[in-house]
């Protein structure tokens, strides 16, 4: 089958009246029961982000979260860490519940929409930081679940606004400097999250 580049326009862009807040919770929740299904002997395998095992993805998303409710209170991200080192493997469920719980509460306003928040390349208001960490849990759960043969039941819509907010962030030619590689050529009825994957730099 001819491959071609993936193109902006392969996504319908998703509803913009929704919510971002439900959006952003909705795929905490997916990546946090892709990471509770993964076996103990999985945790030191590759990922398709390949600085990272299954492991160290999994302390990336903690410390997302941890940065997720920071900024919903006013703090500057970047000086927080970017992985959560301090967790054994019976601790994850614990730390990442609990990490949880303070995104609710942080983003528990709709007034944080509006607000300008800060995060490690540049200030968007809080909207925007919402399908941008939305796109980055979407991708880290393919990333787990690529990587222990996992089949999640992916929402359309979410894969929708991580796609579009991928496209708004990355351009389609070189990435210097960026954590994402090229994007990849995939077939024009490839599932929408081969898509989104295959845009930032994976080879679904």
């Amino acid at each position: 089958m001819t491959q071609i580049q993936n193109t902006p326009h392969s996504v319908d862009a998703p509803d913009a009246a929704a919510d971002p807040r439900q959006a952003l919770l909705k795929a905490i929740a997916l990546a946090g029961r892709t990471v509770a299904a993964v076996r103990p002997e999985q945790f030191d395998g590759p990922t398709p982000c390949t600085e990272f095992t299954v492991r160290r993805l999994a302390e990336h998303l903690v410390a997302v979260l941890r940065r997720i409710a920071f900024a919903g209170r006013g703090g500057d991200v970047t000086s927080l860490p970017t992985t959560a080192d301090d967790l054994a493997d019976t601790e994850w469920q614990e730390a990442w519940d609990a990490a949880v719980r303070e995104v609710e509460a942080a983003w528990a306003d709709p007034a944080i929409l509006q607000r300008t928040l800060t995060l490690p390349f540049g200030s968007i208001p809080g909207a925007a930081a919402a399908a941008v960490w939305t796109s980055e849990f979407t991708v880290h759960t393919w990333d787990i679940a690529t990587a222990t043969g996992q089949l999640p039941d992916w929402d359309a819509e979410l894969v929708a606004i991580s796609y579009a907010a991928m496209q708004r962030g990355l351009p389609a030619g070189p990435r210097d400097g960026a954590p994402f590689g090229a994007a990849v050529d995939v077939d024009p009825d490839a599932p929408a999250i081969d898509r989104l994957v295959a845009w930032c730099g994976r080879k679904p």
